[in-house]
C-alpha cells in the first residue's frame, strides 16, 4: 500500500478524534456513540472538549511592565549571563593552567635528571630517590585531578 495514501487516511481521521464524543440510549433501548447525538436524546459528553492554550505565566509578567522597566530586566538579565560566563572563564583558565603546572612537574620529575631544592637554611639540596618517588605520586595525582 503507497504509504502517501496512508498518511492522507490517518489525517482525514485525526479531525473525528479531537471532536466531542456522545453516548446516548437510541428508542430501541441500545446504546450508540457519536459525534452529534438525534435531537430529543439527552445524551452525555464522554470527554470534554480540548482546551485552548494558556499563556504563560512570564509572557503575563511581562506584559504588566512599562516598555522602560522590561527594558531594564532584560539588560539585568544580560550583565548576570555576562558575569557568570566571566566567572566559568575564568575558573576553566585557572584550571587549565594548574593541569599545565602539574604536567610540566611530573614530567621533570620522571626525566631522570638531577632536581635541587632551596632547604630552609638558604643552601641547594637534591631530591633523593625517596622524596623522588613521593614527589613524582603527588604530581600524578594532581595531573590525574587538575586534567580531567
Amino acid at each position: 500500500m503507497n504509504p502517501l495514501i496512508v498518511l492522507l487516511a490517518a489525517l482525514a481521521f485525526t479531525g473525528a478524534a479531537a471532536a466531542q464524543q456522545y453516548k446516548w440510549i437510541d428508542a430501541d433501548g441500545k446504546v450508540r456513540y457519536g459525534d452529534a447525538p438525534p435531537p430529543g436524546v439527552s445524551a452525555t459528553p464522554l470527554k470534554p472538549p480540548p482546551a485552548a492554550p494558556q499563556p504563560p505565566a512570564a509572557a503575563s509578567k511581562d506584559k504588566a511592565l512599562t516598555p522602560e522597566a522590561a527594558f531594564q530586566k532584560r539588560q539585568r538579565e544580560r550583565e548576570e549571563q555576562e558575569e557568570k560566563a566571566a566567572k566559568e572563564r575564568a575558573a576553566a583558565d585557572a584550571k587549565r593552567q594548574s593541569c599545565e603546572q602539574a604536567q610540566l612537574s611530573l614530567r621533570q620529575l620522571q626525566s631522570g635528571q638531577r632536581i635541587a631544592t632551596t632547604n630552609a637554611a638558604g643552601e641547594r639540596a637534591f631530591l633523593d630517590d625517596g622524596q623522588r618517588v613521593r614527589d613524582t605520586e603527588r604530581a600524578q595525582k594532581a595531573v590525574s585531578e587538575w586534567c580531567k
